[in-house]
Parts: structure tokens; sequence; C-alpha cells
């Protein structure tokens, strides 16, 4: 990764990339540092320390900017959402599945309903926000103008976060937005080794930095973990040439699903808090009690936790990877799999396959989003950083040095290669 790193550097177009990428990274961090008008932050630092759970991962997101409540606190978080709505309306609506597939122009225009859908989203969010915490003295004089001004800040933060991320994709290196997700949760992580090597337990201090150790080897292990399913094309001849004959096969990937699950099953669980919060400061008698049980750091709520993440691994994989139409492409382009009839029993196979896969990569989702749980509760220490928050900064920097070998590689460089 250094190697590839320090490859780069050496050709101008890509130093140029990452300068760009690294002056947006600043921009982003100034950002997270200017407060919106008018408003406590400390009201928000104690909701976190209190509730945690999805709103300390939408803290990690927005690199602090959340619990400082910062012109940029609520993140990208707005434009993710509406992707993955824009997404699932793809699938859903016939008149926007043929919008993607009219190419170059097709995919501007959804980009286009992507931003009005994040600006829509972020008001949306930024008006529960006011809502939810006015109440519980947010504002250090409450009105509608201090209402006002905070909103249009929240929202004008998101929008340009937005577009810092669409500038990164642009001109600099890699995704855009899965790098400002990178760089905030970056930002966090001196602040969780301060807090751990604070602890007064030497030895469980050590253990826990070995342990942490681990689930990276594990999560890179995982991450590039695939099952590769042979594909074999049989020959035809057309005129006097001949073609087909060669083998290959379909990638499928361990966590084909990403950080996903773990995101919508933690919006689930943390969708009840979200609301009564928008009506009450702190929850009392039954109402408080379910609350309680929901949180992850219950058995009832882990366990819950672990079973929607499962739920929701199969749910996206299945919107991302169709066997049908894989082995209708197989099959009208002369590819069957050695061994298996195409057509239904094609089908099936890849089903069976998918479906073996996809709980592997489940139960790994589960283990890492749970590991800061258990870790919590056996050496009764506060892990801030979570394991979504590993498997996203992993993520994204395996992603990110993958795009930079393609690009020196079409520049015909090959220092990496020995590297």
């Amino acid at each position: 990764m250094f190697g590839t790193l320090k490859n780069a550097f050496k050709i101008p177009d890509l130093r140029r990339k990452i300068g760009y990428t690294l002056l947006m990274f600043l921009i982003i961090r100034l950002g997270a540092h200017i407060p919106v008008p008018g408003v406590d932050s400390s009201v928000i630092k104690q909701f976190l320390e209190e509730q945690g759970g999805m709103f300390g991962l939408f803290d990690a997101i927005s690199g602090g900017a959340f619990e400082n409540m910062t012109i940029f606190a609520m993140g990208i978080s707005p434009y993710i959402t509406a992707s993955i709505v824009i997404s699932l309306l793809t699938v859903a609506i016939p008149a926007l599945e043929e919008l993607q597939k009219e190419g170059e122009e097709g995919r501007k225009k959804i980009a286009k309903y992507t931003r009005y859908g994040t600006i829509v989203l972020a008001a949306i969010q930024g008006f529960g926000t006011i809502f939810g915490f006015r109440n519980a003295g947010l504002f250090i004089k409450p009105g509608l103008w201090s209402y006002i001004v905070a909103l249009v800040s929240l929202t004008a933060g998101s929008a340009f976060m937005m577009w810092i991320g669409e500038q990164i994709t642009e001109k600099g290196i890699g995704n855009g937005i899965s790098l400002i997700i990178f760089i905030n949760i970056l930002s966090r992580a001196p602040q969780g080794v301060r807090v751990l090597l604070q602890y007064e337990a030497p030895v469980a201090t050590a253990i826990l930095i070995v342990l942490f150790i681990i689930m990276i080897a594990f999560v890179v292990l995982i991450q590039e973990g695939e099952r590769r399913i042979a594909v074999q094309y049989a020959k035809r001849t057309s005129g006097r040439k001949v073609y087909g004959g060669q083998s290959t096969h379909i990638p499928l990937k361990v966590n084909m699903s990403g950080v996903m699950p773990i995101i919508f099953a933690s919006s689930l669980l943390q969708f009840p808090m979200m609301i009564t919060r928008f009506f009450i400061a702190n929850p009392t008698g039954w109402w408080g009690i379910v609350l309680k049980w929901l949180n992850i750091n219950h058995w009832f709520g882990a366990l819950l936790y672990l079973l929607l993440i499962i739920f929701f691994s199969y749910f996206y994989t299945s919107i991302t990877f169709n066997p049908l139409e894989v082995a209708d492409n197989m099959k009208k382009s002369g590819g069957f799999i050695p061994g298996i009839r195409p057509g239904k029993p094609t089908v099936q196979y890849l089903t069976k396959s998918l479906n073996y896969i996809t709980l592997a990569g489940a139960i790994f989702l589960a283990i890492i989003a749970l590991a800061p749980v258990l870790f919590t509760v056996i050496f009764k220490m506060n892990i801030s950083f979570g394991g979504t928050s590993l498997l996203i900064v992993v993520g994204v920097a395996l992603e990110t040095v993958k795009q930079m070998e393609a690009q020196m590689l079409m520049r015909h460089y090959k220092g990496f290669l020995n590297s």
C-alpha cells in the first residue's frame, strides 16, 4: 500500500490528483470546526454519552461535527440516504430503470435527482435535529430566527459536502463520498487511542490492541475473499472465425453487501428513540423500558441487531445480484457452469451458492459490529472506535489503492509491480 502511494507520487498527473484530494480533506476538517450560530453543543455531547448506538456511528461518520454541532453536522448521510432511495426506486419504477439504461445522459439525470433528494433529506434531517433538541436547551436564544439560521446552515453544509465528494471523484483519486467518510472516521481515531491509553489497566489495554490488529487482518481477509464459480463458453463458428471456447469465472464476494446491512439495522433499531426524542427528552415508564431493551448494549437489543444484520445482508444482496439474470446472460452468450445444465439448474446452483456465501458474510458483519460491545462488557472500557468504522476505513483504503494501481497500470507504469 505504502509502496503504491510512493510510486504514485512519481507520476505528475496522479500527484496532482492526490494533492487535490488532500486539499479537499483540509477543507472538510476546517468546516467540521465552524459551529452553527446560536447553539450549545454541550447538549449534543451529553446526549451522545447517554445514548451512543446509531447516533455514535452518525457522529463518527461526520467526523465529530454532529457532536460539536458545526455546519457539517449532517455530514454526507443525506446524500447516502438519497442514493439508496434512488437506487431502490430505479428497480421499482420502470421510467427510472429506462433512464439508467440510456447511458451517460441518463446517469446525469439520475445524479441530478439524487442531488435534489439530498437537499430535501438534509432539510428534513436538520429540522428533525432542531425540533428534537430545542426543548433540551440546544439554542442559546430560542426563537424562529435561530431555528431558520440553524436549518439553513445544516442544509447548506450537507450540500457543500456533497459537492466536495463529487469534485474528489471527478478531479481527485478514489470515490469522493467514501473518502469523506474515511477521513472523518480517521479524524476520530486519535481521540479513541488517547481515551484507551488513559485506562489504568495496561494488560487489558495490550490485549485490546492485539485484538484490534487481529480485527483489521480479519476485515481485510473477508473484504478480499470471494468464491469463484467457473464458467466455460462453448465454441461457435461465424463464417471463417471461431468464437468462444475460453474459460472465466463469476466472482461471488463473501461480503457482497458491504457495510449497508449494519447501517440499515442500526437505523431501524434507533428509529424509535429518534422519534421519541422529538417529543420527550427522557422517556420513562414502559416505553422507557422498551427503548432500553432496544439498545445494542442490552442482550435483547444485541440479539435483535444480529438478526437484522443477517436479514438486511440477504435483502441487499438480492438487490445487487440476480441469479436469474446472470444465468440468462450466460445462456445467451453460450456460457455454462461445468457440470451444471443451463437454465433453471444454473439459477438454482447460483442461488444456493449465493445463500451460503451471504450467510458467511452476514455472520462476519455481525461479529465486526458487535465486537466493540463485547469488548466494552468484558474489559469494562468504553470502546469508541466501532467495528463498523473499522470496516468502512479498511474497505475504502483497499478500494482506493486498487484504483491508484489501475490508473498507474493505464499509464504503463511498471515500478509498482515490484514494490
